[in-house]
């Protein structure tokens, strides 16, 4: 929660430091069976194995993440399972970054040892910045859906969901629609995780709130128009939301990913009736995508995190933080998926709506125009 990477965006229409040290010299060959740099291996086959390249990754010893709340999508478990896995010390940066802020942080820190090696991004901002990235095509590279992968590895979906709203159930009725929440009984209660014009999960929560009150992917005016109603309302509070909040009874209702509303469920056991609903009229959904930093300071152990998270552990530890993982429909028919964890997820219908990048690309000019005025 509390977290706000710029513009992860729901689109599923295309899906998704440095190699020199400090003194410049160019990096260790790492083992790659073709003599080339880990930094230019496109797949694990480059390094002769998977087996060399965990032997590479072990090398460099360390691994740069940024952007990676431990509540978000289960990274916090996903990071200790890599670290026992491998022996890599992993270090996690600015947990509560935007995606946007994981661009600049690669730009600015290049060619040091403590750049970001790998992202975790929104559609939106992973397609304004392919020129950063390294292509690499994981093992598991044919159980991603063609429409959730850039061609060549430069980015794909790792996990997604649906819009959310969380709420808690001992300080407010049970919203059963986006409408719902103009009612007398949410004054001051609703939060918004992040600010849409830059934040993917809060431009998301305009496209449902659009979906709610009669717009659609193509027309998110509806939304912006319904938060300018909950703001007059006196029910929309400016409050980027947090576990600390929500225990706090500061945030009672949430909008954000279901994921990360649905994982305070079990966090708050005891101190909070926490229940997540996905509006019935409108579930948006979205995936956020992977990519390698091309400049990362350890190439290796970036490329080796992208086959842990796309293996079956690594997918159903996504899964197990209630995150849809991009591989779950193979490994479903494989027999591999966590069967228990996908059955807690939260009920979603046949109507769900995945906007395109180009109708992404035209609600973010809507936002930009509308959306300070309708909540100033």
């Amino acid at each position: 929660m509390n977290h706000t990477r710029v513009l992860r965006s729901v689109g599923v229409g295309v899906t998704a430091v440095a190699l020199v040290a400090a003194c410049g010299t160019p990096p260790p060959k790492d083992g790659a069976a073709s003599g080339a740099p880990a930094a230019t291996a496109k797949s694990a086959a480059d390094f002769g194995g998977l087996d060399q390249l965990v032997e590479a990754a072990k090398k460099e010893g360390r691994l740069n993440v940024i952007a990676l709340p431990p509540d978000w999508a289960n990274y916090g478990e996903m990071i200790s399972a890599f670290e026992a896995e491998y022996g890599i010390e992993v270090d996690s940066a600015q947990p509560d970054a935007s995606s946007q802020d994981e661009i600049n942080a690669a730009k600015q820190l290049k060619g040091g040892d403590r750049a970001p090696d790998v992202f975790d991004l929104g559609l939106t901002v992973a397609l304004a910045n392919t020129d950063l990235f390294a292509p690499y095509q994981v093992r598991t590279w044919a159980d991603i859906p063609e429409e959730l992968k850039e061609p060549s590895g430069l980015y794909y979906g790792d996990y997604g969901g649906f819009m959310s709203i969380g709420y808690d159930a001992a300080k407010v009725p049970a919203p059963t629609s986006v409408k719902d929440l103009l009612k007398p009984e949410y004054q001051g209660k609703v939060a918004l995780n992040g600010d849409p014009t830059q934040a993917g999960a809060a431009f998301s929560g305009v496209v449902m709130a659009a979906l709610g009150n009669g717009g659609s992917a193509d027309d998110i005016a509806p939304g912006v128009e319904f938060f300018k109603q909950l703001k007059a309302a006196g029910n929309f509070l400016p409050v980027d939301p947090s576990p600390a909040t929500i225990e706090s009874g500061q945030t009672p209702v949430v909008i954000d990913w279901d994921y990360t509303n649905a994982a305070q469920t079990a966090k708050l056991a005891g101190k909070v009736d926490w229940k997540v609903v996905v509006p019935a009229e409108a579930q948006v959904g979205g995936y956020y995508n992977q990519a390698i930093n091309k400049d990362a300071p350890h190439p290796a152990a970036a490329r080796l995190w992208q086959e842990f998270l796309y293996s079956d552990k690594g997918q159903n530890t996504y899964l197990k933080g209630l995150s849809r993982p991009v591989r779950m429909d193979a490994m479903t028919k494989a027999g591999t998926v966590d069967a228990a964890a996908a059955a807690k997820l939260p009920k979603t219908s046949d109507k769900q709506v995945f906007p395109t990048q180009e109708q992404s690309d035209k609600a973010k000019q809507v936002l930009a125009a509308t959306w300070a005025q309708a909540v100033g």
